[in-house]
């Protein structure tokens, strides 16, 4: 159904009252994916009309969009979205920072830790001296990601298990917000044999320092690159820094479509919000600075490749990974990142006069406020 804005809201604000536990009926049910649907869709014919803007615009096998070097293009991001995916390593659950944006918002100081002297691959932990035994069993994966939280807090751990994984050719790259970079330890991990390395420069603000800590990376790392989370505040940023940024000779920068989740949500209440497939919940500027970024990119043939990590790349990576993984035809581990629907979050949107649904209808009977529903 193309349920109109106004009889949308009128619902919503009354999902919004009701109890966590409430069970909704079918026909509920309906208005709700029927409201997501007709959200969704005009955030679609936005992109769609920011998109035809960009001249030089490319796509990776359907999965993903760039703009620039395609010589560029992240290798982590091809072993996601083409390869055996990504295997997370994970080490450190402590961060020196707190971002708005970042998925442990609010319980950084109550991460588990992995355990002494050891490491969780694929959700098992190995001590060191286990890595050689993975290696002759398990089926070498096309790339693997240091996360969780901030390895740069203890980064001195990383250098023999990068050295291991670098001798049996696994590509890999690792996160960092690069506060705690130096010429030193960026030096230690190239020779170690990190192939790639990721400044989440938003994380910073944009900080000289980080972007000094680049240019030192690129001295030592093959593949250098940006990902962070698009937002207003580093869409401007960036900008205003522009090109001190582009001078460390940086090779790509994902620019990550914000999703939201129970313990950073709270950082943008009052936003418009959408969610994509049913599954994340993003703002809806999130995409839009995205694409007017690369729009600016392609426009100034800037040497690198900028990359539009979006919800729509994030259900490819999950199909892909899946499919790899022999999974059935169609599985995904692409949903929803609450425990239940936080209807209120879409209140704003609905409420908004200047958003506009493409099409509307008006409600069949037993679907409208004030009808009982069987």
């Amino acid at each position: 159904m193309k349920i109109s804005k106004k009889d949308a809201l009128k619902w919503f604000e009354f999902f919004s009252m009701l109890p966590e536990d409430q069970e909704l009926m079918p026909k509920q049910q309906e208005i709700i994916y029927a409201t997501f649907a007709q959200i969704e869709e005009a955030i679609d014919y936005r992109n769609e009309k920011l998109m035809s803007e960009i001249k030089g615009l490319k796509n990776l096998q359907n999965r993903t969009f760039f703009v620039g070097n395609e010589d560029k293009f992240a290798k982590g991001c091809r072993s996601c979205l083409l390869g055996t995916g990504l295997t997370p390593i994970r080490k450190t659950n402590k961060c020196n920072i707190q971002c708005k944006f970042c998925y442990n918002y609010g319980e950084l100081d109550s991460n588990p830790p992995i355990g002494e002297g050891m490491w969780e691959i694929g959700g098992t932990k190995f001590y060191e001296k286990d890595i050689d035994l993975l290696l002759s069993i398990h089926k070498k994966p096309t790339g693997v990601a240091y996360v969780y939280l901030e390895p740069f807090m203890e980064i001195e751990k990383y250098y023999k298990i990068v050295k291991k994984f670098s001798d049996a050719k696994v590509y890999q790259h690792l996160y960092t917000n690069g506060t705690l970079a130096t010429e030193e330890n960026l030096k230690a991990l190239g020779e170690a044999g990190l192939d790639e390395i990721r400044f989440n420069l938003g994380g910073s603000n944009c900080s000289s320092k980080v972007i000094e800590n680049m240019a030192i990376a690129k001295k030592y790392i093959k593949n250098v690159g940006i990902e962070t989370p698009m937002t207003p505040e580093f869409f401007k940023e960036f900008f205003d820094k522009k090109e001190a940024i582009l001078n460390t000779g940086f090779d790509f920068i994902n620019c990550a479509e914000l999703h939201l989740n129970e313990n950073n949500i709270c950082n943008y209440y009052d936003e418009n919000m959408y969610i994509s497939r049913q599954g994340y919940i993003s703002p809806i500027w999130s995409r839009e600075l995205t694409l007017k970024f690369m729009k600016i990119a392609d426009d100034e043939k800037w040497d690198l490749a900028v990359h539009d990590c979006s919800n729509y790349t994030k259900f490819a990576r999950d199909l892909n990974l899946s499919c790899k993984e022999g999974k059935w035809f169609g599985a995904s581990s692409y949903a929803l990142e609450f425990s239940k629907i936080p209807y209120e979050i879409f209140l704003p949107i609905l409420r908004d006069e200047s958003f506009k649904f493409l099409t509307e209808d008006e409600l069949p009977k037993g679907y409208k406020p004030g009808e009982l529903i069987f």
